[in-house]
């Protein structure tokens, strides 16, 4: 019997990939969230059901997914005193896990990047915790989530602003400063799955997704606030900064997509590029959304706002010459469906109008 982990299993990015791993296998799924950010599964999981073992929430009909509400450093502890902690407890009867993904994260948007970082630095103690987890446990392949932020920042100024490669950041060399607190961690955590394959055997892949996005993203990032805004008819339109700052935008499912490729792929703790290769500034978006919703508004920065590095967008040749990928949808297509999604909650007034 396969269990696969999901760690931080109903954010965002996490639940895509349980819903993904649901629908795309017959294996179980263990999910780990302490729902601080995400989202219980009663909320975005089709034909919900759920009964309890314990303190294991399993759902579904097909008895598929477990859910464990927590911390997941007290997860990992939980383990640390007892290796056959999940099978002694709930009677669940597997070796190891097989393929675990790494989402659980202090995470939001530029404002707690900027306005809280010592609890984005958080993310050092959870990432360090489960690297020494898997190294005791051994699962049959590892995902790890960096991020485009632990690129220097100094390659992303206005004045210097480049596709940024894979070949940027080199732990043999100077490495240069990342995003704050929140690339700090991330760069952290590639030097140890770097080590958790080479010192270990584990094997494991990194990913630096750049600015992921979809339908059932929180209103804390910029892309469904945007959206809301323009299926509000907003005006005039706010937008932080200048608006001029750009992003490297690559739909959620472009991501979870990449991610199976590089599991079946690489072992080593290498990490990859995701990204559509293109910049798109926040002018582009406003301009993009306000045209779905027939209306020509006029922008208002907020210049008081944080916003960030000035250009921050993937080089994708490394990625297309190895693997031959690239995004499949393009930034007209997932934006649309962005803002078909926030018209729709706008209907069920889940959204204000």
């Amino acid at each position: 019997m396969k269990i696969h982990l999901v760690s931080g299993g109903c954010g965002f990015v996490g639940r895509n990939m349980v819903k993904r791993l649901y629908k795309s296998t017959n294996d179980k799924i263990f999910v780990v969230d302490d729902l601080s950010i995400g989202t219980h599964p009663s909320e975005w999981f089709d034909d919900f059901s759920s009964e309890f073992n314990n303190d294991l929430e399993i759902i579904g009909n097909e008895k598929r997914i477990y859910f464990w509400k927590g911390d997941f450093r007290d997860f990992l502890f939980y383990f640390r005193q007892n290796p056959r902690y999940i099978q002694d407890k709930y009677g669940l009867e597997f070796e190891k896990f097989s393929d675990v993904f790494h989402f659980a994260a202090i995470v939001g948007g530029r404002a707690k990047i900027e306005g809280d970082p010592m609890v984005v630095a958080l993310d050092l103690s959870i990432d360090a915790e489960f690297f020494y987890w898997i190294c005791q446990h051994k699962p049959n392949r590892v995902l790890y989530p960096s991020s485009s932020a632990a690129y220097p920042v100094d390659l992303q100024s206005v004045t210097h602003a480049i596709a940024l490669k894979e070949s940027d950041l080199d732990f043999s060399s100077n490495l240069g400063t990342p995003d704050m607190t929140y690339g700090w961690s991330k760069l952290t955590g590639e030097f140890l799955a770097q080590i958790a394959a080479k010192h270990y055997g584990v094997s494991v892949v990194c990913i630096r997704p750049f600015s992921g996005y979809g339908e059932d993203q929180d209103l804390t990032y910029p892309v469904p606030a945007i959206a809301a805004r323009a299926a509000n008819n907003e005006n005039p339109f706010e937008v932080w900064g200048s608006g001029k700052q750009g992003r490297d935008f690559v739909h959620i499912d472009d991501i979870i997509d990449f991610i199976f490729i590089l599991l079946d792929n690489v072992k080593d703790g290498s990490a990859y590029n995701i990204g559509s290769g293109k910049l798109t500034s926040f002018l582009d978006l406003i301009e993009l959304f306000s045209s779905f919703a027939g209306y020509n508004p006029t922008i208002k920065p907020l210049l008081d706002k944080p916003v960030g590095v000035h250009s921050r967008y993937s080089d994708m040749s490394y990625v297309k010459e190895r693997f031959n990928w690239y995004p499949r949808i393009t930034i007209e297509e997932g934006m649309r469906r962005v803002y078909n999604a926030a018209v729709e909650r706008i209907k069920k007034g889940e959204l204000k109008k």
